[in-house]
């Protein structure tokens, strides 16, 4: 940035800093990213990277630690995409619109990661910026930040729709919503990327994440950005539009089934049949399990937009620049006064510029996307979720056994399983002198059928009647041999029965 005594290669009949555009090839980088005048005589041009000369020494650093903010939502993020995968939905509350939206913010941070690992040069030659067709960090990081772009707000997009059509018309998406989301989520930020990339193309504007460039940009990008922006925003406030008209339709609902709970059912049919008061239970139920959603759509609506407007903004700069570059005569003559020493002459150059705090601004609020995500769709469930999980892994659980099953008895003890030794046994020898229950007697083994199942009831067992018994035995009888058998209710100590018709029932008890 200093001045030196002797000519710097290049500069030509420029006077430092200044290097002439006459000394360097017309082939190569982005050659409408070079920042030239003619009104000092010859075409002279600022080195590259131009950004340098605007700002201050500390920008380059500031730009790149907004990366790290990037890594820190990174890892956030790839911690929610395996609580996705790994662990149950109710410990997630994972859906379709909650993983592509994450899967978006991915696409946007890898944008600004990749070139804190590639460190890539900035410019092709000393006057000329990298491009896209020169330098492949540059086509993958910007790429990857107009693929995040896209696909972050095609999806807070379809979020607000989906809350709109439960809201206000009380419709449940299904499959088909589902796979016309898929389809619109993905399809139209692929076709955005692809205008992009072949009527603009990306190169190195500032920092060392390449952004597209001014030439066709409105047209393939930012107006696309800023008209689906617009979109959801009007969606979004018609909802909110909405639910402020229900409540204040329940304030003055008096109507008696307003003190029910009972509501119908979520389905088509609910529209026109609920009250005032049902219908603003059922949208404050709605709100109270979709907040995190409509919470996150605000935030990269606005992030969108506010990068969208600024862009657009150092776009016309550029643009004026270039029609008119009288208007930084005063600058460029400060540089040559100065021999090169920039910081004395970024007052003059302040007008030329999107100041820095704007800058700073629109990359911060770009790398919080995923933290913000983190905070507003991550559950601490999840946390707990992992807790289980790892002590599953860990220690798994034993299932219940009985102790004796251990004990491994043999099985011909137990009941019900003849043995062959008994086989020739007779019932008399089962019998026990505190036990006379009807013993069994066990059928002979049938060839090939193993054992069976002894036979209680095959032939009739010796009876033997306990001491203090008021019965005894009898044989057993058919139902259609046994006679009807009056109520008597002294021998069974049972309730009389109910008289019958005509009889006093008072009058049986008088002496």
């Amino acid at each position: 940035m200093s001045s030196n005594a002797t000519r710097a290669p290049g500069q030509g009949r420029c006077l430092p800093p200044f290097l002439e555009a006459n000394q360097f090839p017309l082939t190569g980088g982005n050659l409408e990213g070079r920042f030239c005048s003619d009104v000092l005589g010859p075409t002279c041009c600022l080195p590259c990277p131009q950004a340098e000369w605007l700002y201050p020494d500390h920008f380059d650093a500031i730009t790149r630690s907004t990366g790290w903010i990037n890594v820190v939502g990174l890892v956030g993020m790839v911690f929610m995409l395996a609580s996705f995968v790994f662990l149950p939905v109710n410990k997630t509350h994972r859906h379709y619109l909650s993983i592509c939206l994450v899967l978006a913010v991915v696409l946007m941070e890898l944008g600004f990661i990749i070139p804190l690992g590639a460190r890539p040069e900035q410019c092709f030659n000393a006057i000329t910026p990298n491009d896209m067709t020169t330098n492949v960090p540059c086509a993958l990081s910007g790429a990857l930040v107009i693929a995040g772009g896209w696909a972050g707000l095609m999806w807070v997009f379809l979020r607000a729709v989906a809350l709109h059509l439960q809201i206000c018309w009380q419709l449940v998406i299904g499959k088909t919503f589902m796979w016309g989301a898929l389809a619109a989520g993905w399809g139209i930020p692929a076709i955005g990327l692809a205008c992009a990339m072949v009527f603009s193309g990306v190169s190195f504007r500032f920092g060392n994440t390449c952004h597209i460039n001014h030439k066709h940009s409105l047209a393939d990008l930012w107006i696309p950005l800023l008209v689906f922006s617009a979109i959801t925003v009007v969606i979004q406030f018609a909802t909110f539009g909405y639910c402020i008209k229900v409540y204040l339709a329940s304030l003055v609902d008096n109507s008696s089934t307003t003190g029910t709970s009972d509501l119908p059912s979520y389905s088509n049919s609910v529209r026109g049949t609920l009250s005032p008061r049902q219908a603003y239970r059922r949208v404050r139920r709605v709100i109270e399990l979709q907040w995190r959603g409509i919470a996150i759509v605000l935030v990269i609506i606005a992030d969108v937009v506010f990068f969208a407007v600024v862009f657009v903004f150092m776009d016309d700069i550029q643009t004026n620049l270039k029609e008119n570059p009288t208007k930084a005569q005063d600058w460029l003559a400060c540089l040559i006064a100065t021999k090169g020493q920039k910081n004395k002459c970024l007052d003059l150059g302040s007008s030329l510029m999107v100041n820095e705090a704007t800058v700073m601004s629109v990359l911060v609020l770009l790398s919080l996307n995923g933290i913000w995500l983190l905070i507003f769709l991550g559950r601490l469930s999840m946390l707990t979720g992992w807790y289980d999980l790892i002590k599953s892994l860990i220690k798994p659980t034993n299932e219940f056994v009985s102790v004796d099953v251990r004990q491994q008895k043999d099985p011909n003890t137990y009941e019900m399983l003849s043995r062959e030794r008994d086989v020739t046994k007779t019932p008399e020898a089962f019998a026990t002198p505190d036990m006379t229950p009807v013993s069994p007697t066990a059928k002979s083994p049938i060839p090939g059928k193993g054992r069976e199942t002894p036979d209680y009831f095959g032939r009739e067992a010796r009876y033997k009647s306990p001491s203090r018994s008021f019965s005894s035995p009898k044989p057993p009888q058919g139902r259609s041999q046994q006679p009807v058998q009056s109520w008597d209710s002294a021998s069974t100590y049972a309730p009389p029965q109910p008289p019958p018709p005509g009889m006093d029932p008072l009058g049986m008890n008088k002496f």
